[in-house]
């Protein structure tokens, strides 16, 4: 009797030593801060970081350019809005990009100058970025993604697409490169994106 005492004693006792494990929940899954555009990094021109977070509050205009596009006119006319409205909080940012027909022969100091020289562009630049298919910069894969422009104009698919992108980091407009930045209707989108406030819906 004593034996079946003793092991009924060493039974409870190692039950004991285990924690009970019905009312244990799992610790709660992190939560992911929300991303917009202010959540990507480019590198400048010059090689530095160019974290868009701290522009957040700006209107962006980020568009992939090419010297060698025919659409490279539009350095003269994207630096005409930097100059109206980059006083009332519009960053033109061009992005130059080889993905179309090869049409970036340049990068660096020479692709700076040259725009400067030939356009009068002064605009911010990144470094030379893919922005298409699967090697695309995050900012452009993220972009494509959130249905602004309708199937044709959600993504770039030549030199000089255009992301109007508000001050909380939504993208307002998505347009090809035939819509040109002195558009009257794609101006005026810009407009009503630069009066919004950064707590008002755009």
């Amino acid at each position: 009797m004593k034996s079946v005492f003793y092991m009924a004693m060493t039974v409870f006792c190692l039950m004991l030593s285990f924690p009970a494990q019905a009312n244990v929940q799992p610790p709660p899954a992190a939560q992911s801060a929300p991303i917009d555009a202010f959540s990507f990094s480019f590198f400048g021109i010059d090689g530095t970081e160019m974290p868009l977070k701290d522009l957040r509050g700006k209107v962006l205009l980020v568009v992939n350019t090419a010297t060698g596009c025919g659409f490279a006119g539009q350095f003269r006319d994207l630096q005409k809005l930097q100059d109206t409205y980059g006083k009332d909080g519009l960053v033109v940012i061009g992005v130059p990009s080889s993905d179309f027909g090869g049409q970036e022969p340049l990068d660096g100091d020479v692709l700076k100058k040259t725009v400067a020289d030939t356009y009068g562009a002064t605009f911010a630049l990144t470094q030379k970025t893919a922005v298409s298919g699967a090697a695309a910069h995050p900012f452009y894969l993220w972009a494509a993604k959130q249905g602004a422009g309708g199937l044709l104009s959600a993504k770039p698919r030549w030199n000089f697409h255009k992301y109007l992108v508000g001050r909380d980091g939504r993208i307002l407009a998505s347009v090809p490169a035939t819509t040109g930045p002195l558009d009257a209707e794609f101006a005026a989108r810009i407009k009503i994106a630069l009066s919004q406030k950064t707590d008002e819906k755009q």
